[in-house]
């Protein structure tokens, strides 16, 4: 039991360092690297381990910067118009459900009207009806899939690189 105590003391100290810990286990810890010399050692080696790695100079190819500073730029443009899109996309989804609701026994007599004066078999008149009412859902699916596939997004990523040369 004392050595899982210490363990987790080391996994705090390491988290810690990383990317932080709540308040109270912060305290915990402190409490504890107050009564424990080996795990206040491990956390004098972590840091002075830390503050080593940071003052190593790091110098990386400008292209490299250039295309990191680049992906960033395009991440960010991404999640800022990823929830722009959505509202429209909704809205018009209603308006189309309630329009293909209210003009449905229109629709159905005019199709039922073409069909048997120009001799078309009832089947075929009724799949002309059914694909008249998936027509918007088919448009709503084109546009989220480019959406989510970025088709549309390729002049702007070519603009974007021209930019960062």
């Amino acid at each position: 039991m004392n050595e899982d105590i210490h363990i987790s003391a080391q996994r705090l100290i390491d988290q810690d360092r990383v990317e932080g810990i709540s308040l109270e286990r912060r305290e915990w810890l402190d409490r504890h690297l107050e009564t424990c010399a080996n795990c206040a050692r491990h956390a004098d080696l972590t840091d002075g381990a830390l503050r080593s790695l940071r003052a190593v100079p790091v110098s990386l190819p400008p292209a490299l910067v250039s295309r990191s500073q680049m992906r960033v730029y395009l991440r960010a443009q991404q999640l800022q118009n990823a929830g722009t899109g959505g509202w429209a996309l909704w809205i018009s989804c209603a308006i189309s459900w309630l329009l293909g609701s209210a003009t449905a026994p229109y629709i159905w007599g005019a199709f039922r009207w073409m069909g048997q004066h120009a001799g078309v078999p009832d089947l075929i008149w009724q799949m002309g009806v059914a694909l008249w009412w998936a027509l918007p859902a088919l448009i709503a699916i084109a546009i989220l899939l480019i959406e989510k596939f970025g088709i549309s997004g390729v002049g702007r990523w070519q603009k974007c690189n021209d930019e960062w040369k």
